[in-house]
């Protein structure tokens, strides 16, 4: 019972092939692509998997990249699924004002950091940091429940931001200073010390509202840039959307045995 994990985001399609829709399943293959080279899957990458029985996925990057990532899994005779967000799913009620306008990816992966902290012992109030094209800070207390986030620009959105519209700072990407003597390393420590201290005031509001110390989990391509930079203990784990979505796959498909 072969299962295919599809993360859709604003730059990159990442994929994984399970042996199973369940957490803990053995990974066959996993991959990665450029949104504009969608496309090529099905006579590229995709081409020689054995063929998955189920498929979940979730996408940010809209309609478009949706159908395009649809039309290149005709090869298969399996029906696509896309997570949308709901009021509650997989053990996490979601606080958002609108449920389903809550970015699939956000979701899913809030619902891979729960279960993450759950096998780990008691429950815990969660920090959860993706740090991608796009920044998001989520907030989960104890019981499961997502009581809000933060979005802002990751590091490249910051820096074109800036480049386009302030005079004279096209400049070579510069590295995390104490204290910057040059435009490269102010640009870099300045976009990084604003995530930095984006996490810090959400970890400071959950610890505020839970009475307990949250456990902090980052996640995302980037979350390696932003590690020397963090005032707070985390884990860093490499595929949370994934695990997300086992976790959902095996909630809506039933045993994977």
């Amino acid at each position: 019972m072969t299962f295919l994990a599809i993360d859709v985001g604003n730059t990159r399609l990442k994929w994984a092939l399970y042996d199973a829709h369940r957490p803990g399943a053995a990974l066959l293959a996993q991959g990665t692509e450029f949104l504009e080279h969608i496309d090529r899957l099905a006579e590229g990458s995709w081409a020689n998997l054995p063929a998955p029985n189920r498929m979940l996925g979730c996408v940010v990057a809209g309609d478009i990249a949706r159908r395009r990532v649809v039309e290149q899994m005709e090869l298969w005779d399996v029906t696509p699924q896309w997570v949308v967000p709901s009021a509650q799913e997989a053990g996490l009620t979601n606080g958002y004002d609108y449920p389903s306008r809550l970015g699939a990816d956000r979701w899913v992966a809030m619902v891979g950091a729960r279960h993450h902290v759950l096998a780990q012992g008691a429950p815990r109030p969660i920090v959860l940091v993706m740090v991608g094209t796009a920044v998001t800070v989520e907030c989960i207390d104890a019981a499961g429940n997502f009581l809000g986030g933060l979005i802002l620009p990751g590091h490249g959105i910051m820096l074109r931001a800036l480049e386009a519209g302030t005079a004279g700072l096209h400049v070579p990407t510069g590295e995390v200073r104490l204290f910057p003597t040059n435009t490269s390393d102010a640009l870099t420590s300045g976009g990084t010390y604003a995530i930095a201290g984006a996490v810090e005031r959400m970890y400071q509001h959950l610890l505020q509202h839970c009475g307990a110390e949250p456990a902090c989990l980052m996640t995302g391509g980037a979350g390696w840039k932003m590690a020397p930079s963090m005032t707070r203990p985390f884990e860093l784990i490499e595929n949370l959307i994934f695990d997300g979505l086992l976790q959902i796959a095996l909630q809506r498909f039933g045993d994977a045995d």
